[in-house]
C-alpha cells in the first residue's frame, strides 16, 4: 500500500492526455493509515493507484498521518470522468475530487480550475452507486437530496476503484449519523418520560399546551430524522444487489422512532373525549381510507350482486357545485386537539388504526378526486390522434405531467372522504372535436381507418367516466373512462396507504393503470406517485413525491418521471423530471423538467421545446346527474349530509352525520361475515392482482 501510494505521488504511469499530472492530496504516506480501514483493500487500492496507460486514473489516494491527536485525516481521491451533462452536449469530461473526510464529491472544469469554485458538488451521506450497463464503463450516483450523477470511467479497472471509493464513503458516513441518532433518541425518550410524569392536576400538567407542543415537536423532529436515515440505509442496502434505484413505494417505509405508553388510546378509538372543533379548518391528513370512517349510507343498500345501472347521458348536466376549500390555519380550539394526537402517534403507524377529527375534511370523495385529474380531456384523447408510436408516448406524457395540478382543490392540504365499499361515482365530458389536436400533424388517414361511430358527425367527443371501492381490507379503488370515437380507454387500480411520518403523512398511490389505444393496439402501463402532507402543525401543503413510470411493450417506449420532494434546507417545491427512451435504439428523444402545477418545459431530441404552464389550460367541467337522479351509494347522494353540514360549518352536525354512517357501515359489515357472504363489485371484476371494468372497450370491439 505504502509503495501504491508513493507511485501516485510520482504519477503512478501515463495519463497526460486527460489531464497535466497527478499529486497526492495529502502529506506523506503511513501504512498504518491505509485506506483498508475504511472497508477499501489493499489490493484494490493498489490496483487502482497502478493507472498504468489508463487515461485518467484517478489522481491520488494517499494515506495521511494518523497524527498525535489520534484524530485521522482521511485522503482525497481525485481524477478525471466523463459527465453525463444533458441531452444536446452529452458527455464532457470532467475534474473530479472526492473528500472522504468532508464525505462530498466534487467536479470543475479540469484540473487547473479545482482550487476554484466547484461547478457542482453530492454529499455522499446515503448516496446510492450503482453500476449502469447504459453506456461502456458507467456508473451512477444518486445523493440523498435527489440529484444523480451519470459518470463514466476510462476503463473497467477504473470503474470499479471509484465505486469502492464512493460506496466506501458513504457507508462511513451513514454509520456515523447513526450513533449520533442512537445518542438523540434517548435524549428524547427522557424529555417525554419526564413530561408524561408530571402530575394530574397542579400549575404545571402533563397537558400543559406549551408541554404538549414541546412534546410533538420533539417527536416529529426525530421521526423525521430517524425516516431519513433509515430510507439512506435500506437505500445502501439495496444499491449492493441492485443496479436500479429504490421506487417510490419504498418512500414511505421506515425506522418507527421512540414508542409512546399512550399509542394504544388511538387504537382503541378513546380519543373522542378530546374537545370537538367548532370551524371548519384545513389540516393535513390525506386519504388513508380508515376503518372508522368507511361507511354506508343511512338509505337502504343495493344488494352486493346486482348488475350494473345505466347511467342516461340526458340526464347529466354540467357540474357547477362550487368545491373550493376554505383555507384557514389551524386555531385555537382544534390546536389542542392535534396536538394531543401527533404527540402519541409513532412513525410508521398506519393511520387505518386512528380517528380522525372532522374538520379535516374536503367537500368530496376520494372517488371523486380521481375524476378530477381529467379535468384537461382535449390533451387526452389528443394522444391517439397522434401519427407515430413517438408522437403518441410524448403525448401521454405530456398529459401525465399536467393531469395533478387541478386534482387538488386549494394550495393546503384536507382530505377527501374516504370512499365506502359499494360506492361509487360517474361523469362524463363533452370535449369539442377541433380542440383534440395531436403534438404534431398527422398524415391523412385511409378510408375507413377512424372506424367512425353512428354520432360521429356531432361536434364533440364524449369522454365517460366511472369509479367504484371495490375493497375495504386492503381499500382499493378502481375507475375507468372510455371514448369509443377516439376508441381510447383507462382503466386503473389504486390502493391507498397512509403513513405518519413525524411532521408529515405520507400516502403510497399502489397499484398501475393501463391506457389503451384501440386503432393502434398499443398498451401504456403507468404508475403513480406518493403524495405528502407537510407541516401539519402549522400550514398544512401538499408534495408529490417518487419515481413513476410508463411503459409501452409494443413499440418499445419508457419514459421516467421523477417527482421530486423538496430537500430540507433550500431548493423548489413541486419539481418534476421526465425522460423518454426508445429502449430499442437507446435514444432518448425527448425530456421535461419544471413543476406539476405551474410550468413545464419539454424539449425533443430534433432540438425543438414547448412549454405548457398547467395554471392557464382550459378545464372542462364534468357532466353529472343531479342528486335526485343519483342513487343511494353515489359518491355525492351518499356523503350529501356531511357536505351539507361543512358548508355551514357546523362541525359538530357534520361529525354526527358521519357517525351515523359508520354505525351503518359496521352493521353491515357484520352482516356479510355472519353470513360468509363475499363483496361483489357491480362494475369491476377482479383478474389476477389487478382489477378491470365489466365491459371495457377493447372487448367490446
Amino acid at each position: 500500500m505504502e509503495r501504491a501510494a508513493q507511485g501516485a505521488e510520482s504519477g503512478g504511469g501515463s495519463n497526460s492526455s486527460s489531464r497535466s499530472s497527478s499529486r497526492a492530496t495529502s502529506a506523506g504516506s503511513s501504512p498504518s493509515c491505509s485506506l483498508a480501514g475504511r472497508g477499501v483493500s489493499g489490493r484494490s487500492a493498489a490496483a487502482g493507484l497502478g493507472g498504468g496507460g489508463s487515461r485518467s486514473s484517478p489522481g491520488s489516494v494517499a494515506a495521511s498521518p494518523c497524527g498525535g491527536s489520534g484524530r485521522r485525516r482521511e485522503p482525497a481521491l481525485e481524477g478525471v470522468l466523463s459527465k453525463y451533462t444533458n441531452l444536446l452536449q452529452g458527455w464532457q469530461n470532467r475534474y473530479f475530487v472526492l473528500d472522504f473526510e468532508a464525505g462530498i464529491l466534487q467536479y470543475f472544469v479540469n484540473e487547473q480550475s479545482k482550487h476554484q469554485k466547484p461547478r457542482g458538488a453530492l454529499s455522499l451521506s446515503g448516496a446510492i452507486v450503482s453500476l449502469s450497463d447504459e453506456a461502456p464503463h458507467m456508473l451512477v450516483v444518486y445523493a440523498a437530496n435527489g440529484e444523480m450523477y451519470k459518470l463514466r470511467a476510462a476503463d473497467a479497472k477504473e470503474k470499479q476503484f471509484w465505486v469502492t471509493q464512493l460506496r466506501a464513503c458513504a457507508k462511513y458516513h451513514m454509520e456515523t449519523n447513526s450513533k449520533m441518532m442512537t445518542q438523540v433518541e434517548g435524549q428524547q425518550k427522557n424529555l417525554v418520560h419526564a413530561i408524561e410524569s408530571l402530575p394530574g392536576s397542579g400549575p404545571l400538567t402533563a397537558l400543559d399546551q406549551d408541554l404538549l407542543l414541546l412534546k410533538a415537536t420533539s417527536a416529529a423532529t426525530l421521526s423525521c430524522l430517524g425516516e431519513c436515515l433509515s430510507l439512506l440505509q435500506q437505500s445502501l442496502h439495496h444499491a449492493g444487489q441492485s443496479s436500479h434505484r429504490p421506487g417510490a413505494s419504498e418512500s414511505i417505509l421506515g425506522w418507527h422512532g421512540p414508542k409512546s405508553h399512550s399509542t394504544e388510546q388511538l387504537k382503541n378509538g378513546t380519543l373522542g373525549s378530546l374537545p370537538s372543533a367548532s370551524a371548519s379548518i384545513t389540516w393535513a391528513i390525506l386519504p388513508n381510507s380508515t376503518e372508522d370512517e368507511q361507511a354506508f349510507p343511512p338509505e337502504p343498500e343495493p344488494e352486493p350482486n346486482s348488475g350494473p345501472e345505466l347511467v342516461l347521458s340526458e340526464d347529466e348536466k354540467s357540474d357547477t357545485e362550487d368545491q373550493e376549500e376554505t383555507e384557514l390555519g389551524v386555531m385555537e380550539d382544534q390546536r389542542s386537539v392535534i396536538l394531543h394526537l401527533i404527540s402519541q402517534l409513532k412513525l410508521g403507524m398506519d393511520l387505518t388504526k386512528v380517528v380522525l377529527p372532522t374538520f379535516i375534511l374536503e367537500k368530496r370523495s376520494l372517488l371523486e378526486m380521481y375524476a378530477d385529474f381529467l379535468a384537461h380531456p382535449d390533451l387526452l384523447l389528443a394522444v391517439a390522434a397522434g401519427a407515430t408510436p413517438q408522437d403518441r408516448v410524448i403525448g401521454f406524457v405530456e398529459y401525465y405531467l399536467t393531469a395533478f395540478h387541478e386534482g387538488r382543490k386549494g394550495a393546503l392540504a384536507k382530505k377527501p372522504y374516504n370512499p365506502i365499499i359499494g360506492e361509487t361515482f360517474h361523469c362524463s365530458w363533452e370535449v369539442p372535436k377541433d380542440k383534440v389536436k395531436a403534438r404534431r400533424t398527422a398524415p391523412p388517414a385511409p378510408a375507413g381507418h377512424e372506424h367512425p361511430m353512428a354520432d360521429d358527425s356531432s361536434k364533440n367527443y364524449k369522454l365517460r367516466f366511472v369509479a367504484e371501492q371495490v375493497s375495504h381490507h386492503p381499500p382499493i379503488s378502481c375507475f375507468y373512462c372510455e371514448c369509443k370515437e377516439k376508441r381510447l380507454c383507462v382503466n386503473t387500480h389504486v390502493w391507498t396507504k397512509s403513513k405518519f411520518m413525524g411532521m408529515s403523512v405520507g400516502v403510497s398511490m399502489i397499484g398501475e393503470g393501463v391506457l389503451r389505444l384501440l386503432e393502434h393496439g398499443e398498451e401504456y402501463v403507468f404508475t403513480l406517485p406518493s403524495a405528502y402532507a407537510r407541516s401539519i402543525l402549522t400550514l398544512p401543503w401538499v408534495e408529490l413525491g417518487g419515481k413513476v413510470s410508463i411503459t409501452c411493450a409494443k413499440t418499445g417506449y419508457s419514459a421516467t418521471v421523477i417527482f421530486h420532494t423538496k430537500p430540507f434546507y433550500g431548493g423548489k417545491v413541486h419539481r418534476v423530471t421526465a425522460e423518454v427512451k426508445h429502449n430499442p435504439t437507446n435514444t432518448i428523444v425527448c425530456k421535461a423538467h419544471g413543476e406539476w402545477n405551474g410550468t413545464l418545459e419539454f424539449t425533443y431530441n430534433n432540438g425543438e421545446t414547448k412549454v405548457i404552464d398547467t395554471t392557464t389550460l382550459p378545464v372542462y367541467p364534468k357532466k353529472i346527474r343531479p342528486l335526485e337522479k343519483q342513487g343511494p351509494m353515489e359518491s355525492r347522494n351518499l356523503w350529501r349530509e356531511v357536505t351539507r353540514c361543512l358548508r355551514l360549518g357546523d362541525m359538530e352536525a357534520a361529525t354526527e352525520q358521519k357517525r351515523r354512517l359508520e354505525e351503518k357501515q359496521r352493521a353491515e359489515e357484520r352482516k356479510r361475515e355472519n353470513l360468509r357472504a363475499p363483496w361483489r363489485p357491480k362494475y369491476f371484476i377482479q383478474e389476477g392482482d389487478g382489477w378491470v371494468y365489466f365491459n371495457p372497450l377493447w372487448k367490446a370491439h
